[in-house]
């Protein structure tokens, strides 16, 4: 039985207190004692901690982008409103990381890319959106994503919760079908 790398091992009880006890308490020290390992260890493969933090934030991105994939078939709006659907379903099932994943702030110069290994949720809705829409396909990819993630920043702390009537299905066909009705910017 061969022992997964340190390296992995890392990443991995990095997501896992990510998961249960969100970003503020996603430390070093945590994640060192969850893998039974010296503080000093992670220094082999993470030179700082943004470091270690950037490649469990790519383990999201890519967790992402496997729910964001979507069958071929279906109009626009229904593959829209599915990949919408499951981005907000992401955001509420996986808060802490959904909120580290954005946090290019945070993770800028940390190691790993992240803005360009996000460039590629953009583009599932853009290539989307390009379908019925080729001439402005990114200038309303970029306004639906934005008021999706609102939408899912909303979900993953809760807020949403706070309205009891509230269908967040419905919520988000009519984002969809707003985003794709409105007036081309350039008429």
């Amino acid at each position: 039985m061969t022992e997964t790398p340190l390296r992995d091992r890392l990443v991995q009880a990095g997501v896992e207190l990510l998961e249960s006890e969100g970003l503020a308490n996603l430390t070093l020290r945590a994640i060192t004692r969850r893998t039974g390992v010296s503080h000093g260890a992670p220094r082999r493969y993470f030179p700082t901690h943004n470091a270690l933090l950037a490649a469990i934030a790519a383990t999201g991105l890519a967790d992402l982008a496997t729910c964001l994939a979507l069958p071929a078939d279906g109009s626009v709006e229904d593959r829209l409103v599915a990949a919408a659907e499951r981005y907000l379903e992401f955001a509420a099932d996986r808060p802490g990381m959904f909120d580290l994943i954005f946090r290019h702030d945070l993770l800028e110069g940390a190691g790993g890319n992240l803005r360009a290994q996000s460039l590629p949720l953009l583009q599932t809705f853009i290539d989307l959106v390009a379908e019925s829409h080729p001439a402005d396909a990114q200038l309303r990819a970029v306004a639906l994503w934005t008021n999706l993630h609102g939408l899912a920043t909303l979900r993953a702390t809760k807020t949403l919760d706070l309205l009891d009537d509230l269908d967040v299905s419905t919520l988000v066909c009519q984002v969809v079908r707003t985003h794709l009705t409105l007036s081309s910017p350039s008429t």
